[in-house]
């Protein structure tokens, strides 16, 4: 983060490096940099959600129902799985002595 103490050590290496008739050319050409990206990008997420807006199917609405005269909905039950063993000969633990 920057801090007040650094910052006035990058402006003081800005003014010795570009002298003091260039500063304000320069903060002005690079306010207008920074307004035309924001702009562009701007642009461009405006294009993108119009396409994503254009291409989304829209959700049909279902009808309402009133709670009161709704049937309680039934799911089917998941499916039984039957787990089968090989007999190998041994005994089983529970047959061992």
């Amino acid at each position: 983060m920057l801090t007040p103490e650094t910052m006035l050590i990058v402006a003081g290496a800005a003014f010795l490096l570009f002298g003091g008739k260039k500063l304000p050319e320069l903060g002005r050409s690079l306010g207008q940099g920074i307004r035309e990206f924001k702009s562009g990008t701007q642009g461009l997420k405006d294009e993108l959600n119009a396409q994503v807006s254009v291409t989304e199917p829209s959700t049909p609405k279902l009808p309402q129902v009133m709670a009161a005269a709704a049937s309680p909905v039934i799911l089917p039950s998941a499916p039984v799985v039957h787990v089968v063993t090989l007999n190998t000969g041994a005994p089983a633990e529970s047959e061992k002595g």
